[in-house]
């Protein structure tokens, strides 16, 4: 086996967070994935790189001596990413980018401030709308270039897309729920639970299709706009939900732990990219743009 960058990545955050459940919030993944990314790349190198404990992870003497050497080639990496078109990081002018909610609140922000470090000449008009005005505004020269789900995408007969990344759905639940002491989960055990609906970025119409296609409809306790309302109410026992890997977080904001599980049946992914007007090329500045988010993603970012 060879050792990959995301290992590498989820390494460094690991150890500098001192905490996996830490690491995993920094990078928008589950604790579970940076778990095994890191037993991967211990296996690989044959050494133990964190010791775990009760108050978290500490870097071994290996793990000190390796997590040097990650740093230096990940800062390798980010110098080639920060000018993946050469000459044109001197490029200048203005670029209008929708974004649809999730993405603006659990995705774009760290990605803005690596391309405007790359790209100081590029402005990006960024604005938050719903997805259908999205698909409007490209298609009528609105917006040069939208970052939204495109697994919610509807009109594929004007639009193009391009999926830069997957983001697993799982169920969430407070950590005494009695689904925790199966084996397995299955949806027919979901369904039988009080549920906190997510609407945002039409979250249950996507819901709705996986429930339907099992023949299943979930008790709805509460319907609400908010992931954090969702979070919180999940964590204190009002619920359980089923929502992406992209917006957990392992503790609500009172604190409280959530617990998350694979359920039996397939539930499709969120997917995040890039949807742009088909009759209309893209810019110099779409393209650039479309580049850099392609090699960061590609790199583990």
């Amino acid at each position: 086996m060879s050792l990959t960058l995301k290992q590498l990545r989820y390494f460094i955050a690991a150890a500098e967070t001192g905490q996996i459940s830490h690491a995993a919030m920094e990078m928008n993944i589950s604790q579970s994935a940076v778990t095994a990314a890191i037993q991967g790349l211990e296996a690989t190198l044959g050494v133990k790189l964190l010791s775990r404990g009760a108050q978290g992870v500490a870097v071994t003497p290996e793990g000190a001596r390796f997590l040097a050497r990650a740093r230096g080639i990940m800062a390798a990496v980010e110098d080639a990413t920060r000018s993946p078109l050469g000459e044109e990081t001197r490029v200048t002018g203005r670029l209008r980018l929708g974004l649809t909610y999730t993405v603006a609140g659990y995705f774009m922000a760290r990605h803005y401030a690596a391309f405007r470090r790359s790209y100081p000449g590029i402005t990006l008009e960024m604005s938050e709308q719903p997805r259908a005005a999205i698909e409007n505004a490209l298609v009528t020269g609105g917006l040069d270039l939208a970052v939204m789900l495109t697994s919610n995408l509807a009109n594929h007969d004007d639009l193009d897309a391009e999926t830069l990344f997957r983001s697993r759905r799982r169920l969430w639940l407070p950590s005494d729920h009695p689904l925790l002491a199966l084996p397995q989960v299955s949806l027919h055990d979901v369904v039988r639970q009080p549920y906190v609906m997510l609407t945002v970025d039409e979250a249950s119409r996507t819901a709705g299709r996986y429930w339907d296609h099992y023949g299943l409809v979930p008790q709805i306790a509460f319907a609400t706009s908010s992931v954090e309302a969702v979070r919180s109410m999940v964590a204190a026992g009002m619920g359980v939900t089923i929502l992406s890997d992209m917006v957990y977080r392992p503790w609500s904001l009172e604190g409280q732990r959530i617990e998350q599980r694979v359920t039996v049946e397939p539930v499709p992914s969120m997917d995040v990219g890039l949807t742009w007007a088909r009759n209309r090329p893209l810019s110099g500045l779409a393209q650039v743009f479309r580049a850099f988010l392609s090699l960061t993603l590609g790199s583990g970012g």
